[in-house]
């Protein structure tokens, strides 16, 4: 029996109960504290009489910006699919793909200058 549901940073958990009913502990009453399934539902024995636990369902979704973030690697996946498949059969999109990869390249050696040097490449 699961107790309950925690979240985490992006994991959004709502909903749900963790009460149980409160049975004390008498050790002459080895059955006091035994669980049932009594049709549908879970019970408890507490001594004198069989009681039914609280049921309660708890919902387990992500985060609206994990499910932001999902979407977008679907879309660029799909993108990234596509192009390849394209570049295949028509050589000028396997042109205009090799050109983007050598332009971010550059991009991405630009930035590391910058971080590095600062204004030093600005000035120049």
């Amino acid at each position: 029996m699961i107790k309950g549901l925690m979240g985490g940073s992006n994991v959004i958990v709502s909903g749900g109960n963790t009460s149980v009913p409160y049975v004390s502990q008498n050790n002459t009453n080895p059955m006091q504290g035994m669980i049932r399934v009594w049709g549908t539902d879970m019970q408890v024995y507490d001594g004198n009489t069989w009681v039914t636990m609280s049921t309660s369902y708890a919902t387990v979704d992500l985060s609206t910006d994990s499910q932001s973030i999902l979407q977008w690697a679907r879309e660029k996946r799909d993108q990234e699919l596509e192009h390849a498949r394209l570049a295949k059969e028509h050589p000028a999109v396997l042109n205009a793909i090799n050109a983007l990869k050598r332009a971010e390249e550059q991009l991405d050696l630009v930035v590391k200058l910058s971080k590095e040097h600062g204004e030093a490449l600005e000035t120049s």
